[in-house]
């Protein structure tokens, strides 16, 4: 006998709303608009990989230093392999010594650290250093940059060609917002600060001596009144010409962390205004919301010639999503199975389903699953069950309130 989604309607979850400023610019991620500045814009929560705001996220632009970012995911993937230590020493090249731009004023024929290099390319944003660390890791740049658009394949970047170790302006050299997102993204997946304090967190250093010479982080969110507070921890700057300003940032608050790519903005305080702003905008318009843990009991369901007369409904895994204020408003959950259930039941058994809608439309449908096992009742327990079924009837509904 089967029971409708309206019997349970008491577990229907309806929650608060604020409306958006009506802009142009980029979409959020309830189709409303949202003004930048940026010529492309994409930013997405870290758990979850919901896309929070867009704007020509998939349109080719040129990363300029933000290219290093590469660089890095793979010097930090030889330390996590141990194919090298933050103590191996790189001999700076004529080639390295040569690189205009920024710089990190290495000596040619000297010999520096991984750990400084890592710190001369994430602080100072170095050219000489990014040459460096590719000649040490490969052999030649050229076979650096070969490295470097195999691993963009295999992180999905599909729309990236490096042409460098740098982000030096070249022809070839293309990506989207969209794949600098995927690539901060894992680097930061890949490489946790818990696990590896000696790496992701180099991007939140303020400032960093080397060769005798101080050079300030180029990140301009590190920086201000309100830097404590914002959270950001990461990761990397880029300009040229032809790119305009750019920026790929990271910040964490509470529990939630958002990655964060902003390009073709035109100049440093552009870059340092929109981008304060939009973290504030992200962090205050969207929240991660935990409607139920992993294995929590969401609802009895009845057992029919059962041992027990109900067995637990539960999700095997936690149900959040990341939500502006008007979607979660416009947010219900419902639960719907066939009932009562008949035993034998196994646990884990899938048993029926937990829905989430958004605006009348059904975004998710989550296995429901029986959260312990459920032995039928004996050849004769049944039969009695059966005729007082026949004689009585089933048990009465429920009131809806």
């Amino acid at each position: 006998m089967a029971k409708s989604e309206n019997r349970m309607s008491w577990l229907l979850l309806t929650i608060i709303s604020l409306a958006f400023l009506c802009m142009t610019s980029a979409q959020a991620a309830d189709g409303v608009a949202v003004p930048t500045s940026a010529k492309q814009a994409y930013v997405t929560d870290f758990a979850t990989g919901q896309v929070l705001l867009e704007k020509n996220a998939r349109t080719p632009m040129k990363p300029a230093s933000m290219a290093k970012i590469m660089t890095i995911y793979i010097a930090f993937s030889r330390v996590s392999e141990r194919s090298l230590s933050l103590e191996d020493r790189f001999l700076v090249s004529e080639k390295a010594w040569k690189m205009g731009g920024s710089r990190s004023f290495l000596d040619v024929g000297s010999s520096v650290t991984l750990d400084e290099l890592l710190h001369g390319i994430i602080i100072q944003s170095g050219n000489d250093a990014a040459v460096a660390l590719a000649e040490g890791i490969s052999g030649t740049e050229a076979n650096f940059v070969a490295e470097m658009n195999i691993t963009a394949q295999k992180l999905g970047m599909t729309n990236t060609v490096f042409a460098n170790a740098t982000g030096w302006p070249h022809p070839d050299l293309t990506t989207t917002a969209y794949d600098l997102n995927l690539l901060a993204t894992a680097l930061i997946k890949d490489f946790p600060a818990e696990t590896y304090p000696q790496l992701y967190p180099i991007f939140s250093q303020k400032r960093y001596t080397l060769n005798n010479i101080k050079q300030d982080n180029r990140n301009p969110l590190l920086y201000g009144k309100n830097a404590s507070n914002n959270g950001v921890d990461g990761l990397k700057t880029g300009y040229t010409e032809e790119s305009g300003y750019g920026l790929v940032a990271s910040a964490l608050r509470g529990s939630q962390r958002v990655v964060i790519v902003l390009n073709g903005m035109e100049s440093k305080k552009e870059r340092a205004s929109e981008s304060r702003r939009l973290v504030d905008f992200i962090f205050r318009e969207f929240k991660l919301y935990d409607f139920f843990a992993a294995n929590e009991v969401i609802v009895q369901a009845d057992v029919w010639l059962g041992t027990q007369p109900n067995v637990a409904l539960v999700i095997e895994k936690p149900l959040q999503r990341v939500l502006s204020r008007v979607q979660r408003a416009k947010t219900k959950i419902s639960t719907s199975w066939s009932d009562p259930v008949p035993a034998p039941i196994s646990k884990g058994q899938v048993i029926g389903h937990l829905n989430v809608e958004i605006d009348g439309k059904l975004e998710d449908r989550i296995q429901l699953v029986a959260g312990s096992d459920v032995r039928q009742l004996g050849a004769i327990d049944r039969l009695f069950e059966a005729v007082k079924y026949l004689v009585f009837g089933a048990p009465a509904e429920p009131v809806e309130e």
